[in-house]
């Protein structure tokens, strides 16, 4: 730490700012480490090429699938699966077109008609339908009546409004209409994980991370669920957990002195999905599916989405199977020549090994401990589909300071905008990340690996936002499947367009992947 910086930090602290940053459990060395990083910035990651099928991204063959799922299936049979969804978002963002309606009705603005013609005009498809006209019909209005007349205004507060969609969370949203029920995206997880996640003891195990501001209302919702869905054999075993305070990170003006707000205070802010590694670090799981809360199908589409977790989790439990038992030989001082040449080609061909320079100047013992240390960490296993213009993260080969390479999932923010060089190859992507990973988060020995060793400090994102109408500036940590598992082994797998159906915005839901069979 820059000596300047520590005397400056202590002298601009009051006890107050003191206080504050002990009831977050934030240290005086991690707010060093923040303000160093606004004042150097964060360097742009420098790719190497895109990863396509053959080169980077594998591409399952069908003769290998039932050796894969049958790793799966040993892994599942024991009890050692379970799901990992983020599921803290609101869901503002999916109706802002309606929000922005509102304002202009309100200032006699003329709106945009598109997409709410798109919505009036599919209304009776989206799941919240029935309920959008009992609460109409509660307060004395008839939804038939209000739209014949082009009447909207009244139908937008009830959908903001009364049932509260612009500000609940989107796990409680309902997403898909069945013959005698609806399902939310939180009840669609808990199928989905009974489908493929369930032990041979019928547990189901699922963790959501959650907003403090909704975890009663989650719960309660999952308890009622229990009974809804109405499986047999299946007892979910769901856990909560919400972002924690200390990884909440700094705010600082457009100078990189610390914010403050109209009374002093330091101003802190939520640090982006990466914030979430320590949730799943004290999950102490095993083999973790990660995938968000808004990117579930209905019923007659999960057969597909179903089949290709088994595919993910079986290729990383028979990764892992290979790398244990290559660690244990290294560990029992069994190492060889033939061994080591052994481990170096596997690995190269398996998790895109690069050795260091000069290694074969290096003696057979530091070959060994170099390999041991080297395999000796997380693995993840992530699906990637072929890019259909979706905005996001991509594959890519990255080059690190040492001038070696390892396979990254790289989004927009990471790469420079100043470099048509850069820009040309992050445009030529022809897979995106959708957010479907299977994760091995414990070590040979079965003991959890310490996630945050593994990150990567140098990946994260500082951003412009503005407080109050005050300028700012945010650091966002490295991201969940960015810089937060830079340091992984990632091995990434072409999986169908088929099994990425994420609900960004309310219309969405009107896609024939959305509704049920009769209405495609």
């Amino acid at each position: 730490m820059n000596m300047s910086l520590q005397v400056d930090i202590e002298t601009s602290l009051t006890a107050r700012d003191r206080r504050h940053l002990k009831e977050r459990g934030i240290s005086l060395q991690t707010l060093e480490n923040q303000l160093a990083t606004f004042q150097r910035g964060i360097p742009f990651a420098r790719l190497k090429r895109p990863c396509h099928p053959g080169d980077g991204i594998n591409v399952l063959r069908s003769w290998d699938t039932p050796a894969v799922i049958q790793n799966f299936e040993r892994a599942r049979a024991a009890g050692r699966i379970m799901k990992f969804v983020p599921a803290s978002g609101i869901g503002t963002r999916m109706f802002k077109f309606l929000e922005a309606a509102r304002l202009q009705e309100a200032s006699n603005r003329p709106a945009d008609t598109k997409d709410l013609e798109q919505f009036f005009s599919g209304l009776p498809k989206f799941a919240f339908y029935h309920d959008l006209k009992n609460v109409l019909s509660g307060q004395g209005q008839e939804l038939d009546r209000l739209l014949a007349g082009n009447n909207y205004h009244p139908v937008i507060d009830a959908l903001l409004d009364s049932l509260n969609y612009a500000g609940l969370p989107k796990g409680l949203m309902a997403f898909h209409r069945y013959a005698d029920a609806t399902r939310t995206p939180i009840e669609e997880h808990l199928v989905e994980a009974a489908d493929y996640a369930k032990d041979d003891e019928g547990r189901a195990r699922v963790h959501f991370t959650i907003s403090p501001d909704h975890h009663l209302a989650i719960q309660h919702h999952i308890e009622k669920a229990r009974h809804a869905l109405g499986l047999d054999r299946v007892s979910w075993v769901v856990g909560y957990s919400a972002q924690k305070l200390s990884t909440d990170t700094v705010a600082v003006t457009m100078n990189n002195s610390l914010f403050r707000d109209s009374d002093g205070n330091l101003l802190f802010r939520p640090a982006g999905h990466g914030a979430l590694l320590s949730n799943l670090h004290e999950l102490h799981g095993d083999v973790v599916f990660i995938k968000n809360i808004d990117n579930v199908v209905p019923d007659h589409l999960k057969e597909t989405c179903s089949h290709y977790k088994r595919i993910l989790g079986g290729l990383l439990v028979g990764l892992q199977d290979t790398v244990f038992s290559f660690l244990t030989q290294l560990e029992s001082g069994a190492a060889s020549p033939t061994l080591l040449e052994r481990i170096t080609e596997w690995a190269d061909q398996s998790l895109a090994l690069t050795t260091p320079y000069r290694w074969d100047a290096r003696t057979l013992s530091q070959k060994a401990q170099w390999l041991f240390t080297w395999l000796n960490r997380p693995i993840r296993v992530c699906g990637m589909v072929p890019n259909v213009n979706h905005p996001g993260g991509g594959p890519f080969w990255v080059e690190r300071e040492d001038g070696t390479t390892s396979l990254q999932i790289v989004e927009a923010s990471q790469v420079d905008q100043d470099s048509p060089t850069q820009q040309k190859i992050f445009a030529s992507s022809t897979h995106f990340n959708p957010v479907d990973m299977a994760c091995g988060v414990r070590d040979y020995q079965g003991k959890p690996f310490r996630l945050d060793r593994f990150v990567d400090p140098d990946t994260g994102f500082i951003v412009q936002k503005s407080h109050k109408g005050r300028a700012l500036k945010a650091l966002e940590l490295p991201g969940l499947w960015n810089g937060g598992m830079a340091k992984w082994h990632s091995v990434f797998v072409e999986i169908p367009r088929e099994t990425f159906n994420p609900v960004k915005t309310v219309l969405d839901l009107l896609l024939s992947e959305h509704q049920p069979p009769e209405h495609r």
